[in-house]
């Protein structure tokens, strides 16, 4: 028995010896790692370490939870972003070289060049001019020149007039001419009234001597030049003094040239000015600045700048257009930095332009930018760059269109988000993955043509049709005309089928497209302010341009640019002639801008 109590003894010393090691030993180990599990957590928060949305990359907390859009659960950020920041993406490398993206480092400085170019055109030199007109009152029985650009000498005939006023002074003279031996004061006074009415001492003498009285009186040309304005047909009666015809004298003409506000500073008379024209495109003029327009046009914030050109060869024509080239005129701004037009993009009052954050990495950000003054193809950044900044500049849309598909900040989404096309919810866009195919599309090739069916294309063509009615309206400062094309637009858009697109990756390009295209349309359809319609007419032509280099719509189609549109910020439109017509400016400034690109 007491051995027994002796065994049961010992056992129970073995047994909590046994559990304090193993239990004992666990709490400790539990411990320990609890405080692990606290250090690192600790170490995570202060990383900075960010949850986004998979599907709302806008959304980043700094702690895990719930999606507040969709209510998913949040992921690390650096796990769904491949390391980037929420505003970074990244494209492929064949995507760069498919789409020519090329990328510039920018600095400061004087403005390349110091070339200032400025557009303008021929116009006739007003101080050669000359009005035609008839110092006698009439009936034109017959003119000679019939037609305008019909060139003229001083002297020649250009019209025959039948004046019951002469009539009535002939007949004074013959009365006169009988008394002049008593009355020669009367006779002088008849002679000098013929006289100011242009007729000569030959034509007066053969009246005289004749004894009768001529009916018709022909109107002799009182300078030479060129007939630029007919204002009279035969069988019209003529006051005293009304203006039969507008003759320019062409030996010299003016090259008026429109320069910005920001540009006066660089300009003053005497300025030596280099002017080239379409016409003659290898050749360059000299000419000096010798007007300088004192008085700001408010509308176009532009002054007149001018110049003579000797044209004894007739080599300018008035309406030409002419580019001019003032050179020495850098303009240095401490804290700025020039860029290339090619790299801004614009949308309404924002400007922005696509970084390079990663020298190594085609990793890419958009940054707002506030522009400064514009010279040529240059641009000024006065905020938004620092020096050492890689920029996109060329393939700027493309590299935006890669940021909208992947939901990050972009020229139509200052504030990013997954771009949302209107098949949300259709087969292959299932938010369980399965739509992983379709959402991957490479939509940085959206200047690559795509092969499509031409029914497709003939539809397509229809909504480019609206648009240049719309260009049109706008072109004539009509808002309500293109408040129904822009109607047209949408309803020629829903017009459009898709499933004439077979190609996966066409279809997904013109699911983007199509979207930001109604949303202009309806956008114009629904506001009468033609400044308001303006402004959306230029994302419109943004999106348009796309489609048609994607798809093509089987015609030459030209690519225009103001440099002047949207607050000197500059715009594009489509036109199918290659006459400029402004849609930006309408009659206000109709032939600013320049063909850019010619679209096949």
């Amino acid at each position: 028995m007491n051995k027994n109590i002796i065994y049961i003894g010992v056992a129970l010393i073995v047994g909590l010896l046994g559990g304090y090691l193993i239990f004992g030993g666990g709490s400790a180990d539990t411990a320990t790692n609890k405080v692990k599990d606290d250090h690192n957590h600790s170490e995570e928060i202060a990383s900075g370490q960010m949850w986004t949305c998979s599907m709302h990359p806008q959304i980043m907390q700094p702690e895990p939870g719930d999606c507040p859009i969709c209510g998913m659960d949040l992921i690390p950020a650096e796990t769904g972003a491949d390391g980037l920041l929420a505003d970074q993406f990244k494209m492929t490398e064949n995507a760069m070289a498919l789409a020519n993206i090329q990328t510039t480092v920018v600095g400061s400085g004087a403005i390349e060049a110091g070339t200032l170019k400025l557009s303008g055109k021929i116009r006739e030199n007003e101080e050669s001019n000359a009005v035609q007109v008839t110092y006698f009152a009439g009936r034109i029985e017959r003119l000679y020149v019939n037609s305008t650009g019909e060139r003229v000498g001083k002297g020649q005939r250009l019209a025959t007039i039948y004046s019951p006023e002469l009539v009535s002074a002939q007949q004074e003279l013959l009365t006169a001419a009988s008394l002049k031996e008593s009355q020669p004061e009367l006779y002088s006074a008849v002679r000098n009234k013929l006289k100011l009415w242009k007729l000569s001492e030959k034509q007066i003498n053969s009246i005289e001597q004749a004894g009768k009285v001529q009916e018709y009186f022909p109107v002799y040309a009182t300078v030479s030049g060129t007939v630029t304005h007919k204002m009279v047909e035969e069988g019209d009666y003529v006051k005293l003094g009304q203006p039969l015809y507008k003759i320019a004298n062409l030996n010299t003409v003016w090259a008026e040239f429109d320069a910005y506000e920001n540009q006066i500073a660089s300009l003053k008379e005497g300025q030596s000015i280099k002017i080239v024209t379409n016409a003659y495109p290898n050749q360059e003029f000299n000419a000096k600045i010798s007007f300088i327009d004192p008085l700001l046009n408010s509308a176009t914030r532009t002054i007149v700048v001018r110049a003579v050109l000797n044209n004894r060869k007739d080599k300018f024509k008035p309406g030409m257009f002419v580019e001019g080239k003032v050179e020495g005129t850098e303009m240095q701004m401490n804290e700025a930095i020039n860029v290339p037009a090619s790299a801004v993009m614009w949308t309404g009052e924002r400007s922005v332009v696509y970084v390079k954050t990663n020298p190594n990495e085609p990793v890419f950000e958009m940054r707002d930018v506030l522009l400064g003054n514009a010279s040529g193809d240059t641009y000024t950044i006065i905020e938004g760059l620092q020096n050492g900044d890689e920029i996109v500049t060329n393939g700027t849309f493309t590299v935006d269109a890669a940021a909208q598909l992947q939901g990050k900040k972009s020229m139509m989404n200052a504030e990013g988000g997954k771009t949302m096309t209107g098949h949300e919810g259709h087969l292959g866009m299932q938010n369980d993955g399965s739509g992983d195919k379709m959402n991957n599309t490479n939509h940085s090739e959206m200047n690559k043509r795509i092969e499509v069916a031409s029914k497709f294309q003939n539809q397509l063509k229809r909504v480019f049709e609206d648009y240049i009615l719309l260009k049109d309206a706008l072109v004539n400062d009509n808002a309500t005309e293109a408040q129904t094309a822009a109607k047209k637009i949408g309803q020629n858009l829903a017009k459009v089928d898709m499933k004439l697109l077979t190609n996966e990756e066409a279809h997904n390009h013109w699911m983007t497209i199509q979207k930001e295209l109604k949303n202009s349309a309806n956008a114009i359809e629904n506001n009468s302010d033609i400044a308001t319609q303006r402004g959306h007419f230029k994302h419109l032509s943004a999106h348009i341009t796309s489609g048609i280099k994607l798809f093509g719509v089987n015609q030459k189609v030209y690519r225009d640019f103001c440099p002047m549109a949207d607050n000197n910020k500059g715009a594009f439109w489509l036109s199918l002639e290659e006459e400029i017509r402004n849609p930006y400016y309408g009659e206000a400034m109709l032939k600013c801008g320049e063909v850019r690109e010619t679209i096949e």
